[in-house]
C-alpha cells in the first residue's frame, strides 16, 4: 500500500483534523464578523479565513488568514496573534472539543502566489505559445 504525503513532508491530515480544522475556520470567521475583538488594528477590518492546519494531537492549529485587499498585513497578523488568548477562549465557548487548540496565525501567501501565476499566464510570450495554432480562442 502507497503512503500518503503531504506537501508539509508529513503523513496527510486524518478526517478528523480536516474536520476540527473546517469547525474553528466557520468559528474564527463567526468572530471575525461580529467584530468582538477591540484592538486599533483590527478596527474596521474585515479578514478572511482561508485555511486552519490542525495537529495531529489537535492541540495547536495554524490559521491562514488575509486582510481584505491585503491592506495592513503584518499589523494585522501581530495584532491577531496578541488576542490569540481572547480568541482561543470565545471559540471554546461555541466548539465541543475536549481541548482547544492554541491557534497560530499566519497571513496567507497564496493570493500572491496566485496573481504571480495569473501574471506569468497572461503575459504575451506566454500567452503566445498557450494560444491554439488554428487561431480559434
Amino acid at each position: 500500500m502507497a503512503k500518503r504525503s503531504s506537501l508539509r513532508g508529513g503523513k496527510a491530515p486524518s478526517q478528523r483534523q480536516l474536520r476540527v480544522g473546517e469547525v474553528l475556520r466557520h468559528e474564527l470567521a463567526q468572530l471575525f464578523v461580529r467584530n468582538e475583538i477591540r484592538d486599533p488594528d483590527l478596527n474596521e477590518t474585515i479578514i478572511t479565513v482561508s485555511q486552519v492546519s490542525v495537529s495531529p494531537d489537535l492541540r495547536k492549529a495554524k490559521a491562514f488568514v488575509m486582510p481584505l485587499g491585503g491592506k495592513n498585513q503584518l499589523a494585522v497578523g501581530v495584532a491577531l496573534n496578541r488576542a490569540q488568548k481572547f480568541i482561543r477562549g470565545e471559540i471554546g465557548r461555541n466548539i465541543t472539543l475536549k481541548f482547544t487548540p492554541e491557534i497560530e496565525f499566519l497571513i496567507d501567501t497564496s493570493f500572491d502566489y496566485s496573481d504571480r501565476i495569473d501574471e506569468v499566464l497572461n503575459a504575451p510570450e506566454v500567452a503566445r505559445d498557450v494560444r491554439p495554432k488554428d487561431g480559434s480562442v
